[in-house]
């Protein structure tokens, strides 16, 4: 994809050289969420107040690449990276930040701005993707420094193990699904803080709009791709599983209420294995299927099979090329609002 340059996880280095979880039912994406698609109709880049036609049912997703550009004006839905290409990475234009210090050029304003809502309520204005991995507790001969040594999961108990790197023996946790569970869970109740802290650091300059700073205010996107670090093998989809698990668990107890991923079936599989993820938190999660050349690709993609076993509701397809360089558009699987058809933005 465009906006989602995949990257090998810079993670932490200690000073070395050289079961399924039971959950709530899924939420659906397809239907109104409170408080939300109701057609703000405002112009993003801090300009709100005007009124803009709803001419596209499209949405757009934007990430670390566009920070610092004019984006999308006038989508029907925005959705923004919280991450910078790596599960423990924040997007440096989520929100305020030094290097992007006014909330004018923040990718999560911009969204809830300029989103029009022009789906009639059957998609959130705003929503959100989180990077995921599962980079286990040593890479080579690199030691994962922010890989846990402890929690009690649904799997058990994350314990610490001796492991030899370099001839030198090292206490890390546990390559398990009880670890993988913990650091899944850590690495999205992180995600929820920089949420919420880009909300408020909006907020505190006065914006035209504000931002929610409610977690259920927004829908969340586990984006699920084997360009990140997975753990190969029968026993690493079982980790694998474990980490996405956790994520959702995280993002359920934070208080999200749609959930749902971002990967294509051959990736999937790939990343989960084929009976790992046959039951639990996972299934039934709504999909958002990427891969279409253009807009009549991405509705045709809306017939896919869902690889969770839910339902495909957004699919993604490369966008046109603007101030903001080519990015990608999403299309809502889902009746469209009475007397209207998909037109491209």
């Amino acid at each position: 994809m465009v906006t989602r340059r995949v990257v090998r996880p810079l993670y932490v280095v200690l000073g070395l050289v050289g079961f399924a979880v039971a959950g709530p039912a899924a939420p659906a994406l397809g239907v109104p969420l409170a408080g939300h698609g109701h057609g703000r109709g405002r112009v993003g880049g801090g300009s709100g107040g005007r009124t803009r036609p709803r001419t596209s049912l499209e949405g757009r997703d934007v990430s670390y690449p566009q920070c610092g550009t004019t984006l999308p004006a006038a989508p029907a839905f925005g959705i923004v990276g919280v991450n910078g290409g790596v599960p423990n990475g924040r997007n440096p234009c989520l929100g305020p930040s030094s290097a992007f210090p006014s909330y004018a050029q923040s990718e999560l304003y911009w969204a809830e701005a300029a989103s029009t809502g022009a789906v009639g309520g059957l998609q959130p204005d705003v929503s959100v993707y989180l990077n995921t991995a599962d980079p286990g507790n040593v890479d080579g001969a690199t030691v994962i420094g922010d890989w846990p040594t402890s929690g009690s999961t649904p799997f058990g108990a994350c314990a610490a193990v001796p492991v030899a790197v370099h001839r030198t023996v090292v206490t890390v946790g546990a390559s398990s699904p009880a670890c993988a569970w913990e650091y899944g869970y850590a690495k999205a109740s992180q995600d929820v803080k920089w949420v919420s802290s880009a909300g408020l650091g909006i907020d505190t300059q006065a914006p035209l709009v504000t931002v929610p700073g409610a977690v259920a205010s927004f829908a969340w996107w586990l984006d699920v791709e084997t360009g990140n670090t997975w753990q190969p093998g029968p026993a690493g989809s079982a980790m694998n599983v474990a980490v996405l698990q956790g994520m959702v668990a995280a993002l359920r107890t934070a208080g999200a209420t749609a959930v749902g991923v971002y990967s294509t079936a051959s990736q999937w599989a790939q990343v989960t294995g084929t009976a790992t993820a046959s039951s639990g938190p996972l299934v039934g999660l709504p999909d958002w299927v990427p891969g279409a050349a253009s807009l009549a690709g991405a509705v045709a993609n809306c017939g896919l099979p869902s690889f969770t076993g839910g339902k495909v509701v957004l699919t993604q397809w490369t966008g046109t090329t603007g101030t903001a360089g080519t990015t990608d558009a999403d299309h809502h699987c889902g009746p469209a609002p009475s007397g209207t058809a998909p037109v491209v933005p």
